[in-house]
């Protein structure tokens, strides 16, 4: 054997047991199935279209809703699922690691707003001052999402919370709540949108890129109050709320923190490769991450992990493109 055809095999060796090794060459194909929340709804269909173009024999379905309840999917149902996102990453750090889960990566942050259209009631005078005065009037309709099922649950509750204690007003976050029917906590954030499109609903907490997403109007809050600055967590958890646990009757105490949006791959992923291959293109500054900023939802940059721990744990693909801050 002359030593050109050798070095040609030597070739064809090596770039085999490359593609054998990684993802590198091979195509990512089947089915792959991502929960999220509802929030990401919007932004996670154009990631789904771009996705699917750049690997066409990927098919992507997608289940949305409140992420304690997709959590509660995968750990009390067994849904399969190979990738979840999550609108409050401590929902996976405390539903899903370490038995489903390996690690969590902080991807995206927003903050809560309140909604309304031309049509609400007193549209034309809410402001970011008198809006807990109009939520108290009787002809008033308004809600927020279930908190025992959605993070916006207990964010918007969080937020009332917390503009009693800035404002010093005793007793606002009751007056508030009182005039606030049962009927109108929905399971999850997203579907007060079509409630405040259709006039049954003058006023709904959401996220701020949701609204921006489906072109509502919005009143903002004072740091404070939305949730959505970091440095604000010292008076954010000051704000507590009450949820339903893992088993029946039990509850638990969450306490106020910054919004912060977490993502992972099941450990038991039944379609590792293409989850690997989305979650490249999720964190990437040029692909979903651009994406969500576009769509007024301001992305973490660099994405991050916990731990030295939870590092470790990422597939190689994502190492360099996820940072450790804890």
């Amino acid at each position: 054997m002359n030593d050109a055809l050798s070095f040609k095999i030597f070739l064809a060796v090596a770039l085999l047991l490359f593609c054998v090794a990684g993802p590198a060459c091979a195509e990512p194909s089947g089915k792959l199935v991502i929960f999220h929340a509802g929030s990401l709804s919007v932004p996670f269909d154009d990631m789904e279209k771009a996705f699917e173009a750049k690997y066409p024999k990927v098919d992507v379905l997608r289940e949305s809703g409140g992420s304690t309840k997709l959590a509660r999917m995968i750990t009390e149902l067994g849904k399969p699922a190979d990738i979840m996102a999550s609108a409050d990453y401590e929902v996976i750090d405390q539903m899903l690691v370490p038995e489903f889960a390996a690690w969590n990566a902080r991807f995206a942050t927003n903050q809560i707003v309140l909604c309304y259209t031309p049509a609400s009631k007193y549209a034309s005078e809410v402001n970011d001052k008198n809006w807990a005065e109009i939520l108290q009037r009787k002809d008033v309709v308004w809600g927020h999402a279930d908190p025992n099922l959605d993070p916006c649950g207990y964010r918007s509750l969080m937020a009332i919370q917390l503009a009693e204690k800035f404002s010093g007003q005793a007793g606002l976050y009751d007056k508030v709540l009182a005039n606030r029917p049962e009927k109108n906590v929905r399971p999850k954030s997203v579907e007060l949108i079509s409630m405040l499109e259709s006039g049954n609903m003058d006023y709904a907490f959401e996220y701020m890129s949701v609204a921006v997403q489906h072109g509502l109007k919005y009143v903002t809050f004072d740091d404070h109050i939305n949730m959505g600055n970091y440095a604000m967590d010292p008076f954010y958890k000051t704000a507590t709320v009450k949820v339903t646990g893992k088993e029946p009757g039990q509850f638990v105490d969450l306490k106020g923190s910054s919004i912060t949006y977490g993502v992972t791959m099941l450990k038991n992923a039944p379609n590792a490769e293409a989850a690997e291959a989305f979650l490249a293109y999720l964190l990437d500054e040029n692909g979903g991450l651009k994406i969500l900023k576009d769509q007024g939802q301001p992305p973490i940059v660099p994405v991050n992990v916990g731990t030295e721990a939870m590092h470790a744990a990422l597939p190689d693909s994502l190492k360099a493109v996820v940072q450790v801050a804890k």
